[in-house]
């Protein structure tokens, strides 16, 4: 590919998933930072930036500031890191140098304003081991299909990445668990709808193996959600709720409403 051509890929994902307005900004070589504001895709002035670049400016691009968007961005993730979380969910990859790993842009299934961008970056960052300096719903990232300058003029490129489905915002373990309605929701001894944390972590992992999600995935955030409660006792009971969950779909899938659980 063409350094035009990796601009022009990402850009088209961007479009693909919604973002119609960008922000594009110019660092010089003197720290002076130049701004492109608001500007539709199809407008920016790509060939004012590549004569920037060609001067040793570095080129950073975001979806426009002060709109909710479906996406948000993870920086410095490790190459082998960034290529996993692509084959889960649908993500962008940009290659920013080999000492730096990748930019990963992952795509949410709602739009979201920039105080939630915000928060879903900080538990994302600590899956993925980012750079946590980058954590602020309106993060910069660097546009690909130019030179990076900090790291001495290599280019940054797009990486291969399946199509995958968007990161459901519930399945962030910070977002409080949505009211029992499926039937592989737990009931308690006397019929009635089990609401205690434990019934809806149960719930939460079966919902999440019902549609297909990679057990390793769900093990791992269910860990990140009941470790508040459980200490150090998160990982036994988030292995042993995960193998009885996925005993419950095998045996039973929606036919019948689970009856148990690990506590």
């Amino acid at each position: 590919m063409r350094a035009a051509d990796h601009t022009q890929a990402m850009l088209d994902w961007w479009a693909a998933t919604g973002v119609d307005r960008v922000d594009l900004a110019v660092r010089r070589a003197s720290g002076a930072m130049l701004w492109q504001r608001d500007r539709p895709i199809a407008s920016l002035p790509l060939a004012w930036a590549r004569a920037e670049n060609a001067q040793q400016a570095d080129i950073y691009a975001r979806p426009a500031r002060g709109r909710s968007w479906p996406l948000i961005v993870i920086d410095d993730v490790a190459l082998g890191r960034a290529d996993a979380v692509a084959r889960e969910v649908a993500a962008f990859l940009v290659e920013t140098s080999p000492a730096g790993g990748c930019h990963v842009w992952l795509r949410c299934d709602r739009a979201l304003a920039e105080d939630e961008r915000r928060r879903v970056q900080r538990t994302w960052l600590v899956r993925l081991g980012g750079d946590p300096g980058s954590v602020s719903g309106e993060h910069l990232g660097r546009l690909a299909g130019f030179k990076n300058w900090k790291r001495g003029g290599c280019w940054v490129n797009v990486r291969p990445a399946a199509p995958g489905r968007p990161w459901l915002v519930a399945d962030d373990p910070n977002t409080p668990p949505r009211p029992p309605s499926a039937p592989t929701r737990p009931q308690g001894k006397d019929g009635r709808r089990d609401t205690t944390p434990s019934g809806h972590d149960w719930a939460w992992v079966c919902t999440r193996l019902e549609r297909g999600l990679s057990p390793d995935a769900i093990y791992a955030q269910l860990v990140d959600r009941a470790r508040p409660r459980r200490g150090a006792d998160a990982e036994r009971y988030a292995q042993r709720t995960l193998e009885h969950a996925r005993r419950h779909v095998a045996d039973h899938g929606d036919r019948a409403p689970a009856h148990r659980r690990t506590r």
